[in-house]
């Protein structure tokens, strides 16, 4: 195990609370209308900005002088340095585990970007303006024009927490049946919200997973979900959103190549997180 002493590691924690209160700081200080890319990412994800500022080495690094640290969950302090508990490793291995296979799996299947980020499309399928999720934010089409653009694409969506979001009608009309059960059969690494998850897998496996790679995830995350909304039915324009309208070859197009862009930064990340899942992993054994 290396040490890190406070002159060492404060400067990281501190750099690291600054992005984050960035990034959270319109959660915390808006009023009124929500944001549909900040306050999505804070509200999906469940993850609170007080706790993404909290900076954690990862396994395998023990701090001194860390005080605020040794009152953390899943920390230990032995002979004056506190670091992660390897034993919280073993009583969650299964969780460990599980994630680390979807990731490998995810990893390794053929990217396929022909979904167009019509998920969002058809969780408002048949819907009128007040009925939609996102009711504070207007439709760009009429209900009839956006049952026309599902009923004319095949919806081939991939991702279970995406799929079981559609209206009851749209549910028939995917190519796939996504369920928490075969979730690990059919995730793939060019799916936006599956490439969000990183994140999500980050702070689930906190303090673990060093703070730099979740941080990273969370900006991917965050520009992820600038295209998603941009490429939903909704018009965003209030908030400086131009539509990427994919109901157009154009469209299309564009939304592919950014697709494949995330994908690609999406791949380094989850390489990263694998990584540092076995070294957790490898702390303890059966």
């Amino acid at each position: 195990m290396r040490t890190m002493t406070k002159v060492e590691w404060q400067p990281l924690a501190d750099a690291h609370a600054a992005q984050v209160d960035a990034w959270s700081e319109g959660r915390r200080t808006r009023r009124g209308m929500r944001h549909p890319i900040d306050d999505f990412l804070w509200d999906y994800y469940s993850h609170r900005p007080a706790h993404l500022r909290r900076w954690h080495p990862g396994t395998g690094i023990a701090l001194e002088a860390a005080a605020e640290h040794a009152t953390w969950p899943h920390y230990v302090t032995e002979d004056g340095v506190t670091f992660a508990n390897p034993n919280v490793v073993q009583e969650r291995r299964h969780t460990f585990e599980w994630i680390r296979e979807l990731l490998v799996r995810t990893r390794e299947r053929q990217s396929t970007f022909a979904c167009f980020g019509l998920h969002e499309w058809a969780m408002v399928y048949g819907l009128e303006q007040h009925e939609v999720r996102h009711e504070q934010a207007p439709l760009r089409l009429t209900p009839a024009e956006i049952k026309d653009v599902v009923e004319a694409a095949q919806l081939r969506c991939t991702h279970f927490d995406a799929y079981r979001h559609y209206t009851a009608n749209a549910l028939p009309l995917n190519v796939l049946r996504p369920s928490r059960e075969n979730q690990q059969d059919l995730e793939q690494p060019g799916c936006l919200h599956a490439n969000m998850d990183i994140y999500k897998w980050c702070y689930k496996l906190t303090p673990f997973i060093t703070s730099e790679l979740t941080r990273a995830a969370f900006a991917l995350a965050r520009d992820i979900r600038q295209l998603d909304a941009q490429a939903a039915p909704y018009d965003l324009r209030e908030w400086g959103l131009d539509p990427i309208t994919v109901e157009t070859v154009e469209g299309r197009a564009e939304f592919a190549r950014q697709q494949k862009s995330f994908a690609e930064r999406a791949q380094e990340l989850r390489a990263q997180l694998i990584a540092e899942v076995d070294t957790a992993l490898a702390l303890t054994s059966r």
